[in-house]
């Protein structure tokens, strides 16, 4: 039986490098989001280190630790925290990972499926999907480029999914056409479709905000500024409710 479910969307910028200055912010946007019952924080594409790709086969190396300091945040506030992070490969490359910390000590790797043009030259590409129950309720995750690719979406109605959650870094340029694919999915999938997107420049881009909610028929019922804050959504049964809480 699905239950409602509170999902928090993290719109928030990050430093280039800086995993402690960012997992500050980002300890404190878990402490926000548990204050308001949300029972997943997702945030956007590679929050904790930027979207720097650069120095993502460095910095994958500190995967340990902050899947430590998560975990122990997710534990303490009852909340499944979704959080964005270059996970180790191999050749002098790195996965663009999600770390998901569960409330009860669990942690789930999942590694982007499909890459940007250019981000092979510094990351590979994951061969899983990431899906997990909350709630009754079954979530796909995708990370930017993976929505774009139409395998992505196809595989997660197949799978039955009753949320599909993007984590992403899109512009103002790009929005409008990332936006009527997410809007497709959740048409096609008949459920309903959350971006989290960064805020602020990452990586020579400028993400542009407007991190929204599709509901499952297609139609964007709310979008978000273009400054940090939380997205609340409460959804159940395909229909959603949010508001914003200003960080």
């Amino acid at each position: 039986m699905r239950s409602s479910i509170r999902i928090s969307l993290a719109q928030i910028s990050s430093r280039r490098g800086q995993i402690a200055a960012n997992m500050q912010s980002h300890l404190q946007a878990i402490e926000l989001a548990a204050q308001h019952h949300a029972d997943i924080l997702v945030f956007p594409e590679l929050s904790l280190s930027g979207y720097e790709l650069d120095l993502a086969a460095e910095l994958a190396q500190q995967q340990a630790h902050c899947e430590a300091v998560l975990s122990q945040a997710a534990k303490k506030h009852n909340v499944l925290v979704i959080a964005g992070y270059p996970l180790p490969g191999e050749d002098g490359k790195a996965y663009i990972g999600a770390l998901l910390c569960f409330p009860d000590g669990k942690v789930v790797i999942y590694r982007k499926q499909y890459l940007h043009a250019g981000e092979g030259q510094y990351c590979l590409a994951g061969d899983s999907p990431c899906y997990f129950d909350i709630k009754g309720n079954k979530v796909a995750l995708a990370i930017c480029a993976d929505f774009a690719n139409p395998r992505h979406a196809a595989h997660a109605r197949m799978a039955d999914v009753d949320i599909y959650l993007a984590s992403a870094l899109i512009t103002a340029g790009g929005y409008q056409a990332d936006s009527q694919i997410l809007a497709t999915i959740a048409k096609q999938g008949q459920c309903p479709v959350l971006l989290a997107n960064f805020v602020g420049e990452t990586g020579g881009w400028q993400a542009c905000g407007q991190s929204a909610i599709w509901n499952s028929q297609g139609k964007q019922v709310f979008a978000a500024a273009d400054s940090a804050c939380l997205v609340l959504c409460d959804t159940r049964d395909g229909q959603t409710e949010a508001r914003l809480v200003p960080i």
